[in-house]
């Protein structure tokens, strides 16, 4: 199925790259070659991460029986949590109602067919006997990064969700993962069924500062 999908023109540019890995939630069932996913592991696992200590560990799931076990999750967080959230929410900066309700959209249809994802990344770290601490995230979150964007350079949608945590105790037992390995996300991937295009986000002269918080940093006028 690989042929079907490739990546869109100027998808080698880094930076085209960046600004069109939007959150991929509708994709295709169609199973995706063992190949590809080790590209993306392979880019995850070049990442930065704190001392370089590689505790980063990444499961991938393809059992159907096991994605089923965390969707009723994902479905009962949807229902308690985010939908009512999202229905009450104004539109984040840089997206207007219209797209804002796509996305919500989106949002319920990955929820009903988050097993239906042909693999999963679940992105964990091998903590041992050390508590999670604020900056354990810097340890496994840039190798997110990368593989969201390795998927999209490779014509793969993906979109990072953190709502298993909601009941994370009894994820990471349908997840199988040991004592002292804790996951930070899960990567559903699949051929997306819809287009990349750019992400919506608000001004950068509204979030960054120069010297003093609250002072316009030069750069956004220049």
């Amino acid at each position: 199925m690989a042929d079907q999908n490739p990546p869109q023109p100027g998808g080698a540019d880094l930076f085209e790259i960046i600004g069109t890995t939007r959150a991929m939630r509708r994709l295709r069932p169609d199973p995706v070659p063992d190949a590809l996913i080790r590209r993306i592991l392979e880019a995850g696992a070049a990442a930065a991460n704190g001392g370089n200590s590689q505790r980063w560990r990444f499961l991938v799931v393809k059992d159907m029986a096991i994605k089923l076990a965390v969707q009723a999750l994902y479905q009962r967080a949807y229902d308690k949590v985010i939908g009512p959230r999202y229905r009450k929410s104004d539109p984040p900066p840089g997206v207007s109602p219209e797209r804002y309700k796509r996305q919500h959209d989106a949002v319920e249809y990955l929820t009903r067919h988050f097993h239906e994802a042909p693999v999963w990344i679940v992105a964990c770290l091998d903590e041992g006997t050390a508590a999670p601490t604020r900056w354990s995230g810097a340890s496994i979150y840039p190798a997110v990064q990368n593989m969201l964007l390795a998927a999209r350079a490779l014509g793969l949608g993906s979109t990072l969700t953190t709502r298993h945590l909601l009941y994370e105790a009894e994820a990471e037992v349908a997840l199988g993962l040991p004592p002292g390995v804790h996951s930070y996300a899960i990567l559903p991937i699949g051929y997306p069924m819809g287009r990349f295009g750019p992400v919506g986000r608000g001004k950068l002269e509204e979030i960054v500062y120069q010297d003093r918080w609250g002072e316009p940093w030069s750069g956004t006028t220049a």
